[in-house]
């Protein structure tokens, strides 16, 4: 084994973590804002992609041009899956909002698979094509300018949140929702705005996708896993700690299958978790 194929190995870990992050931070976004997991994030990510790819195939918009239509139409999803599911559990039991989430997933999914069969799909011939040489290496140019895009999108997203009087708002609602109320802020758009962020992350990373990835309707269940695991990792709500833990599952999951065995590297991410649930169970970026 040489050099290069580690380096190759490495770089496609990176590339592949930076999107396993963006699309945790939505999900982090949501649980640190509300505290109710959306166990429909996976669903949510394989509609994404399924609009981009019939936004090319009806309309022959390319995906790298179809992102802001997907993101808007994401974001309105995530209003609406507010406004008709979450502010009716918000107060709920925890067993609760874990079985009208977990149940939304089932019906996405269900809807998907009689609407577009659980058949593959991709977009042929998109704009991105191909490979380039960084020195030693080759990495693919759709997989490269995904992960840049969705690394733009996570530092957005990361500026939006701590930068703006909006962001700050979201984690006021975050911290104490009364006290926030209190001081004019209105929780309850606070909430259907973190949803709506939150699926715009997924609309990014979905778009993108969709020029090197086929979408099928059980697309997301693993990126909806390792999406979980990134959260716990870095520390739920943390939106810098999902960074961190998006590469770190990524690195993980390339070189642990180049060197020990691939038929085994999503054992080796769940390993690390596991560590991390052990040793400190706030996750690496958690304060609790």
């Amino acid at each position: 084994m040489t050099l290069e194929i580690i380096l190759q190995a490495i770089v496609a870990g990176l590339m592949m973590g930076l999107i396993y992050a963006l699309i945790a931070a939505g999900l982090s976004l949501i649980f640190g804002l509300m505290e109710i997991v959306n166990f429909a994030h996976g669903e949510h990510l394989m509609l994404s992609m399924f609009t981009s790819f019939w936004l090319w195939s009806l309309l022959g918009l390319d995906p790298l041009f179809s992102v802001p239509i997907t993101i808007l139409l994401m974001a309105m999803c995530g209003v609406l899956t507010h406004y008709m599911l979450i502010r009716y559990i918000l107060k709920a039991k925890m067993l609760i909002q874990i079985c009208a989430t977990f149940g939304l997933s089932i019906f996405i999914r269900s809807v998907a698979q009689l609407l577009w069969t659980p058949d593959y799909r991709n977009v042929q011939n998109p704009l991105i094509e191909g490979r380039m040489e960084l020195g030693t290496i080759y990495v693919g140019q759709p997989q490269l300018f995904a992960s840049l895009v969705c690394l733009l999108a996570f530092i957005g997203l990361y500026w939006f949140v701590n930068k703006t009087e909006t962001g700050l708002a979201l984690q006021a609602t975050a911290q104490d929702r009364h006290a926030a109320e209190i001081l004019g802020i209105p929780s309850d758009k606070m909430f259907a705005l973190g949803w709506a962020i939150g699926l715009g992350c997924v609309a990014v990373a979905g778009s993108m996708m969709m020029n090197y990835f086929a979408v099928f309707t059980d697309v997301g269940i693993n990126f909806a896993l390792f999406a979980f695991v990134a959260v716990a990792l870095g520390g739920f709500g943390s939106i810098i700690g999902c960074l961190y833990a998006g590469i770190i599952i990524g690195l993980v999951e390339s070189l642990g299958g180049l060197l020990i065995d691939p038929s085994f590297k999503l054992i080796y991410v769940f390993a690390i978790y596991l560590l991390v649930v052990i040793y400190r169970p706030q996750g690496l970026f958690g304060r609790y």
